[in-house]
């Protein structure tokens, strides 16, 4: 795992570290809202209980998957609008603005209650959500731009590490409010303002770190590009492995540049090579999205309730130990494995696990049906039925962490080319975002109609859809961004090199110069 490179690239590491902070706010607010609106405090004073004291369904229903899913709604158009911005202000001045945008909403949802309404809730949620959906879509392209590709599938796949430890984070403190705070305000405070800790974080450190040195090439900061560049490698801005890398950075962008001449939006979108992969990058979330793991994620009390963990205590604790798996799973897999296995036979092999695992939770549920308490009865401890199913739970999640989980960021971070990746993860970031909200939205609806059916269909969607889809797909597994153009057919190899070495003859020459001048 670790060797000279590792230390070498130490300085990449940091600025994934950094801006990643704000990936951890994106898997916390996933698995933050349905434990809040679990909570019995939370339910009384947003008036979801009866003058009988039992829980109006409907209402809670309506709820908890409006309280969950407007962050969605939010994050869809943070993450479309992220791009021209992105491209205007840079990586990191843009990262800076949504997360202020996003402490903004966390402030509103913190305050909530009392005459402060649900209402707070949910617009708190919405701004948050704009804010997170601007971060998902830039953080990936500015870590990957940033990262020399011996690492860069490890290094961008520390996104799905953060999500993980976020959404660990956010059970474990509904468990320990549920447990210790279950009659007070605090019970939505606590989990909504805890936020502010990594946006504040996440705002500090990006003033530790540097632009991203292909989107100053693409703007002709050439000299300041090449100095990012050599700080980010630890190396000497005129060493042969600083110019090498920067001449295939600056090919690729001189190679679009002449060949789109007047590019608009249509072109960009359609232009040679370019339509297949902005496809992928829609479908490969759209797949990502219906394979269960945010129904389980968003709302894991629920469903943990649904297989027999009854109980509050019951529900949060299993939440808990699911988030657990989580992280260990995909921390192993980023680490160890995402540059071994490639990215084909990961996301295969994910996509069969994840759904073989769900049949046998449908299969189970079908056949030993879980017993609801009466109100007022204590919950009885789980059955063994129902600790098979938390035990397929926790497998089903250990698969969605070697695969489908780090790598459709990792994958999409890798095939779009400098002058469209900020478009490309845009889209990216809007389909997962838009399947997300619909699927939030919907989920407390089907785990109510279908009850075993749901994991059957997530358990058919993940064979029937993801591992046929994962063997469509080409491998970029050790392949630098500037050759994906030659992967997709937008130029040939031939091409490509001609270009690298016009690059090198004719620029190092003004590049050289222009560094002299600033030193």
């Amino acid at each position: 795992m670790f060797s000279g490179n590792t230390f070498k690239n130490i300085r990449v590491y940091w600025l994934a570290f950094v801006a990643y902070w704000g990936i951890i706010l994106f898997g916390y607010d996933t698995g933050i809202a349905g434990g809040v609106v679990s909570q019995s405090y939370f339910e009384t004073s947003f008036g979801l209980v009866n003058a009988n004291g039992s829980i109006n369904k409907s209402k809670d229903t309506e709820v908890s998957s409006n309280v969950v899913s407007v962050l969605q709604a939010g994050a869809f158009f943070g993450a479309l609008g992220s791009a021209p911005i992105s491209a205007w202000l840079g990586r990191k001045l843009t990262l800076i603005g949504f997360t202020i945008i996003f402490v903004i909403g966390a402030i509103l949802t913190t305050v909530a209650g009392g005459s402060r309404g649900i209402a707070y809730i949910y617009g708190g949620r919405v701004v948050s959500g704009f804010g997170i959906g601007g971060i998902s879509a830039v953080a990936p392209a500015y870590v990957s731009e940033c990262s020399p590709k011996n690492v860069r599938g490890r290094i961008t796949g520390c996104f799905q590490v953060m999500v993980a430890i976020g959404v660990m984070i956010s059970y474990f403190i509904n468990l320990g409010v549920g447990l210790h705070m279950a009659g007070s305000p605090n019970v939505w405070r606590i989990p909504f303002g805890f936020q502010l800790v990594p946006a504040g974080i996440m705002c500090l450190g990006l003033f530790t770190v540097k632009e991203s040195p292909r989107w100053l090439a693409s703007k002709g900061y050439v000299a300041e590009g090449i100095a990012n560049l050599a700080f980010l490698r630890r190396e000497p801005h005129d060493s042969d492995e600083v110019r090498r890398e920067f001449a295939e950075i600056e090919a690729a962008i001189r190679e679009e540049q002449e060949a789109r001449k007047g590019l608009g939006l249509k072109e960009a979108f359609l232009g040679k090579g370019n339509f297949v992969r902005f496809v992928i990058a829609f479908v490969i979330f759209f797949l990502q999205q219906w394979s269960g793991q945010n129904s389980v994620g968003y709302y894991a009390p629920q469903i943990f309730t649904s297989i027999g963990y009854s109980g509050t205590t019951n529900s949060l604790l299993a939440s808990g130990i699911y988030g657990i798996v989580k992280v260990i799973a995909t921390t192993l897999f980023v680490f160890f494995f995402v540059e071994s296995l490639g990215r084909k036979a990961s996301l295969f092999i994910s996509a069969m696990g994840m759904g073989t695992t769900f049949f046998i939770i449908g299969a189970i549920l079908k056949t030993h049906p879980v017993a609801t308490p009466q109100p007022g009865q204590s919950a009885p401890p789980p059955p063994p039925s129902s600790k098979g199913m938390a035990a397929m739970l926790y497998i089903y999640v250990c698969f969605y962490s070697m695969g489908w989980g780090p790598l459709p960021w990792v994958y999409v971070s890798d095939i779009f080319p400098t002058r469209t990746r900020h478009y490309g993860l845009a889209i990216a970031s809007a389909s997962q975002w838009l399947w997300n909200f619909v699927v939030a939205k919907v989920t407390p609806t089907l785990e109510a109609d279908l009850g075993f059916k749901l994991f059957m269909m997530f358990a058919t969607i993940n064979i029937g859809g993801m591992a046929v889809f994962s063997l469509l797909l080409p491998e970029t597994k050790g392949r630098s961004l500037e050759e994906m153009d030659i992967i997709f057919g937008a130029v040939s190899a031939e091409s490509r090199e001609a270009f690298i070495e016009r690059a090198l003859d004719h620029k190092e020459i003004t590049s050289q110069r222009s560094i002299d001048k600033q030193i």
